[in-house]
Order: C-alpha cells, then structure tokens, then sequence
C-alpha cells in the first residue's frame, strides 16, 4: 500500500501578533498537514506583556528567539522571523512553513517561500489582511479552533443540565453569497460532460482560489454537510468497490 509522505514544517510564531490561549489546538491542529520539526517564537522576552507565553513554551517545547526592539514602534520580531525562515529554507530540511501571526507585514515571505516550492500555512485571527490570506496555501483562523476547544468542554461543564438545546446551526442566511458563487463556479471549471465534479478535486480548487475557505467557518466540520446546506447541488455517492469507500460528485441542481 502506498503512503502519503509526511510533510516535515517549520512552525515560526509572532508572540506579538497571536494570542497563547489556543497554542494546544493550533499544533493539533498543524498536526494534520505533517510534522513540526522546527518549533520557534519571536518576541522581545523583556516585555511583560509576552510573559503569558512562558508556561505554552514549556508545555509544546517551543524554542523562544530573543529580539530586542531597538526603536519605538518597530516589530523588530518580524525581520527575525523572515531571517530565520530563510535560513532553514536553505537548510531543506523542511517541506513547507507553518507562519503563525495575523500581521500582513509577512505576504512578501510567504510568497518568496512559495516560489522555492514550499507549502505554506498561514494561522491568525480574522483581523488578518488579505495580502497575507492570499499569499498562503492555507489559510486557518484562530478563531475557528477556539470555537472547537469550547464545543469540546461543553458537554462536561453541562452534563448535569437537562432540557437544554444544542446550539442551532447557523442558517443559510449567514453563508457568505460569494462562497455559494465559488461553489458554483468551481464545479463548472471541473465538470465532466454530465455536470459532475469530484469532491476531493472541488476542494482543492476551492482552496486556490480562496485559501481561508474552511467549512468550519460556516459550523460545519466538513465540505460535504456544507453544500447539503446550500440546497443548491445534487450530492451522488459512487461504490468503488473497496469495502465502505465512496466517491462523492456534486453537480448544480437544473
């Protein structure tokens, strides 16, 4: 049987531009595009306001880089990061970057590490800009795993309350009209002759063009229960003829 290589990525973290409170979801989380082997974070260590960051670097085994700000105003921080990147880029020890800051000061890095065939991983809050959104392969927001670190207590904070609703779904109402658009959109680029397209090549392009594109960011934990939402598509499941394993094709409802 033939296995998917493990991709071996640099995590590089702007202490100055993310919050430390879902650093344990955040590597779990990069734990499903490979595999950290660089772990390091930028900051001016002296400042207090980084030194809720102590206990996260112990915890997750994070290197910390000492940068000193040597001006009023400057993020001396970012031109380590960028520095340090390079670096282990030319080591090729590594197969992609994970950069995590929500600061768009880093579109120029992301995109320099692309060019050398890198993939790269954004992480931030959604105050992020756009620049840096797109220059990534990827793009995660913070707030996303905070939601899914909630939802997973919850059940035990509550277990003694009886009667209560589970949250409702956010309607249809609230998906954002321009992603229903690149749905649509495109199924037409990958469409066979009958209309159909592949789910797993769907969500490929869809990442292309829309590197933040997350079902997840709609309360959905995958693409399929996303579009079953919409309403708007044909949904078939093809036997392939290998135990439970089927093949998804969504086409536009006529």
């Amino acid at each position: 049987m033939e296995h998917k290589k493990e991709l071996k990525l640099a995590v590089l973290i702007d202490a100055d531009n993310v919050p430390y409170a879902n650093v344990k979801e955040m590597f779990e989380e990069i734990a499903k595009y490979g595999t950290p082997t660089f772990k390091r974070i930028y900051a001016d260590w002296t400042k207090p306001t980084v030194s809720g960051w102590k206990k996260v670097l112990l915890e997750n085994a994070i290197t910390p880089i000492q940068q000193y700000s040597y001006s009023t105003g400057k993020n001396a921080s970012d031109s380590a990061l960028i520095i340090d990147a390079m670096d282990i880029l030319y080591t090729g020890k590594v197969d992609g970057f994970c950069i995590v800051s929500s600061d768009s000061d880093f579109t120029r890095l992301a995109t320099r590490l692309r060019e050398a065939g890198m993939k790269v991983i954004g992480i931030g809050e959604k105050k992020t800009l756009n620049p840096f959104i797109t220059a990534c392969d990827k793009f995660i927001y913070i707030e996303i795993l905070k939601s899914e670190a909630i939802s997973l207590i919850e059940p035990d904070d509550n277990k003694e309350i009886k009667n209560t609703k589970s949250p409702a779904k956010k309607p249809l109402s609230n998906i954002d009209p321009k992603i229903i658009k690149l749905f649509t959109d495109s199924i037409t680029d990958l469409a066979d002759e009958n209309g159909w397209a592949f789910l797993g090549e769907l969500g490929n392009l869809m990442l292309k063009k829309k590197p933040d594109f997350d079902p997840r960011n709609y309360g959905f934990p995958k693409m399929l229960p996303l579009i079953k939402s919409i309403n708007k598509f044909e949904i078939d499941e093809r036997d392939t003829g290998k135990g439970n394993i089927k093949h998804i094709y969504i086409r536009k409802k006529s």
